[in-house]
């Protein structure tokens, strides 16, 4: 778990400016944790991670699981593309890779209007990583292909 918390593309909190987008990654990230039909332990410890790092007290956090999941849309490229390598390492964290993840996380990608190619190579290199983790430069290389 030491791993993700170095993880800048997986924390980084400083391009968010409001407390309601903040809530609403975050509870987008609940969601989709449950999508197999289980809350593993490992995917909720990465959760709550990313809560600390954007300044959810415990209080606020616990509450998130009983909040509906709002619609709002990521503005920037740079934070679809940070919320979509969150989502893949909550679908790699527990260990195992499930069809209804594989499938959601590919529509949620395209919901995100994340060129669909990259995000199959993202979910590739993860797969083959030991620990699912991409070297940040070659995670936005693969998105950026698509503007040459």
């Amino acid at each position: 778990m030491d791993t993700f918390k170095n993880n800048n593309l997986a924390k980084n909190k400083k391009l968010m400016n409001s407390f309601e987008e903040k809530r609403s990654l975050l509870l987008e990230m609940i969601s989709f944790s449950i999508v197999d039909g289980k809350l593993h332990q490992r995917e909720l410890d990465f959760i709550r991670i990313v809560a600390k790092e954007l300044g959810f007290t415990k209080a606020e956090y616990s509450d998130l699981f009983h909040q509906e999941l709002p619609h709002l849309p990521i503005k920037s490229e740079f934070q679809r593309i940070q919320q979509f390598y969150r989502l893949a390492l909550i679908m790699h964290c527990d260990g195992v890779l499930h069809e209804k993840e594989s499938v959601a996380i590919r529509q949620i990608a395209i919901d995100m209007g994340l060129n669909p190619g990259a995000t199959k190579r993202v979910l590739q290199m993860m797969q083959q990583s030991p620990n699912a983790m991409i070297d940040a430069k070659a995670l936005l290389g693969m998105f950026q292909e698509q503007h040459n």
